[in-house]
């Protein structure tokens, strides 16, 4: 794609100034944005299908968020919650606390990025438990600083590196039933899994050593990756029969993505811990763990907490994101998004050898990009992608072998922004077949 002198310009400056190490998919430089469309400095729009990594469930500068965001920058920006306090931070606490799943009494606390909430979970499981070993699954990912790269599987480009790691850290299987063994019923796999989790506790670390059991309800970078119900629930009663804190890693999942407010509720297990980000606070930097009450108060005053942790503009956001999400039925809504891109999609499987699994919950889809012997076809995907952002589709790859075209269109997208958005798909399809 071809850009104007203007654009070039920034990009030139960008390889000048910002490292190469941040990744871009686009070239483009956004100017302006609404609901699920981009316009980029040359004028040129952008149908948004990565919702800047699945942060925007109520879209680009839905009119409510930025009220709230103008209404307390006229306040105040951070006095800093560990100075003085300011009711959002605590009017925020209350209501997740009402909204994530179980009755139980819970106490939050609210922080800046996933990483940081699945950091501070794994703090506070260690203080309660006064145990330290932490289990996460194969093929999982919860960030890219150094406790959270332990955790995470995909060494490239994650992890290549930039050892050593946290210690105390384990990877424990995780079913992928579209990669299962040939000749094994799913049901009969699901039986494996299970106990290939209860041997791990015996191969590989004492459950009496273990702090906590972390896990995606499913898996984002991982590929979309949606575990059985049964496995689920199955890593939940053992946590609870050992005394581990299971905590539900809900960073892209929640607010709605999926269907229902958090992906774990269809499940129908309830987690000790739960970390949140990204649609909380529709683009603004905020993230939060929330859990049981005698597991969150075991840490001391001043054991917990960041200086940004908790900004009251990113706070009131949040409120506002979650009244969004019961005014519009967002969840109805990513239901109904989800089935229409999956329809799509079966419509290429018909067409195309190389699309293999069309998965996902809610509107959280994906699909897996193979060639003929199912084999990851990584060329492929990139094709897709390369061609969906070089004309006018922002569109995202995942999988621990990148082959997976994943979608995580914002909540709201109207049916003309769907047609345009997938209208380019068919052409990127088409590209990868040639």
């Amino acid at each position: 794609m071809s850009y104007s002198e203007q654009t070039n310009e920034w990009i030139e400056k960008r390889k000048q100034y910002i490292v190469r190490g941040v990744s871009n998919g686009n070239l483009a430089i956004a100017k302006e944005a609404k609901g699920a469309t981009v316009t980029d400095l040359d004028g040129e729009q952008w149908i948004d299908f990565a919702s800047a990594i699945g942060v925007l469930n109520v879209g680009h500068s839905h009119p409510k968020v930025v009220a709230a965001v103008k209404e307390q920058a006229e306040k105040f920006l951070l006095p800093g919650f560990n100075v003085i306090m300011y009711d959002s931070y605590i009017r925020l606490a209350e209501k997740l606390s009402e909204i994530t799943p179980g009755h139980h009494e819970k106490q939050v606390i609210l922080l800046n990025s996933g990483a940081e909430a699945v950091e501070n979970a794994v703090k506070i499981a260690r203080k309660y438990t006064k145990k330290q070993a932490v289990v996460a699954f194969t093929n999982g990912y919860h960030g890219r600083t150094n406790l959270t790269m332990g955790l995470t599987s995909k060494v490239k480009p994650y992890k290549y590196e930039f050892g050593p790691f946290a210690p105390e850290i384990y990877k424990a299987p995780y079913p992928y039933m579209y990669r299962k063994p040939k000749g094994l019923s799913d049901e009969a796999y699901i039986d494996y899994m299970i106990e290939q989790f209860h041997d791990f506790f015996i191969s590989t670390v004492a459950a009496d050593t273990v702090a906590c059991v972390i896990m995606e309800p499913i898996q984002g970078e991982g590929g979309f990756i949606v575990p059985p119900k049964r496995f689920v629930q199955a890593v939940a009663k053992f946590c609870k029969d050992h005394d581990i804190i299971f905590i539900a890693d809900e960073i892209q999942t929640g607010f709605a993505r999926t269907g229902t407010t958090f992906a774990i509720e269809q499940f129908d297990v309830v987690p000790d811990l739960m970390t949140v980000s990204k649609s909380l606070a529709a683009g603004l930097p905020l993230s939060g763990v929330i859990g049981r009450k005698e597991v969150m108060e075991a840490a001391n005053p001043g054991e917990l907490g960041g200086t940004y942790a908790g900004n009251p503009v990113a706070c009131e956001v949040a409120l506002a994101v979650i009244d969004i999400l019961h005014e519009e039925k967002l969840g109805e809504k990513a239901q109904a998004l989800g089935e229409r891109i999956k329809k799509h999609l079966y419509g290429y499987a018909e067409k195309y050898s190389f699309v293999g699994e069309i998965r996902g919950l809610g509107a959280m889809v994906a699909v897996e990009i193979v060639d003929e012997q199912k084999a990851p076809n990584k060329e492929a995907t990139a094709t897709i992608a390369q061609y969906a952002n070089a004309n006018g589709l922002l569109l995202l790859t995942a999988g621990v072998k990148s082959n997976v075209i994943r979608f995580l269109a914002p909540l709201v997208i109207t049916d003309e922004e769907l047609e345009k958005g997938l209208a380019i798909l068919d052409r990127a399809f088409e590209e990868a077949a040639k």
